[in-house]
């Protein structure tokens, strides 16, 4: 079983990232930007993790490309995709990478859509969840690469079922 954990726009807090790396064993776990901690910070020692808008500290990659389960995915904030009016520029972007999944932030805004095969994934946001009031994080869980759960979390660590999103999504 292959699992990988995905979180965005923590805003500073540490504790509440520890705790969710802590909670779920996971064989990945990335953070799409905005921790705006510091590179070296202990916290984000088990994460992958990406420059958001609000990351002055350090030196984090604009984006990324992680092969993974036999999945590619891409990750980055979204900032400079515009994606809080549009995912068409980040749709062309998965394209050009090939990207199976493409896992961004800065929106705050839960959401999971696939669209042209490519699964478009924002984790929400742990510390100001918008059109949603749970602050969330994700969590998607495959066997074969054919079929991909997604489970939206709550920070408390509580499951989130009224997020109307599918949750199985196939390749």
């Amino acid at each position: 079983m292959h699992k990988v954990l995905i979180v965005s726009d923590s805003h500073r807090m540490k504790e509440e990232v520890a705790m969710i790396a802590e909670r779920h064993e996971a064989d990945l776990f990335i953070h799409c930007g905005d921790s705006e901690l510091k590179e070296d910070d202990a916290v984000l020692a088990r994460y992958v993790v990406v420059k958001g808008n609000c990351d002055w500290y350090g030196t984090f990659p604009e984006d990324l490309v992680i092969e993974h389960g036999g999945l590619r995915f891409y990750v980055t904030h979204g900032h400079l995709y515009d994606v809080k009016r549009t995912l068409q520029k980040l749709q062309y972007r998965a394209l050009e990478v090939e990207a199976d999944i493409a896992c961004f932030g800065h929106s705050h805004v839960a959401y999971a859509e696939q669209l042209d095969g490519t699964l478009f994934l924002n984790p929400g946001s742990i510390r100001v969840p918008r059109k949603f009031r749970d602050p969330s994080y994700v969590l998607l869980e495959w066997k074969r690469v054919q079929e991909v759960t997604v489970t939206f979390y709550h920070v408390d660590g509580s499951e989130i079922e009224s997020f109307p999103y599918n949750n199985t999504f196939s390749f």
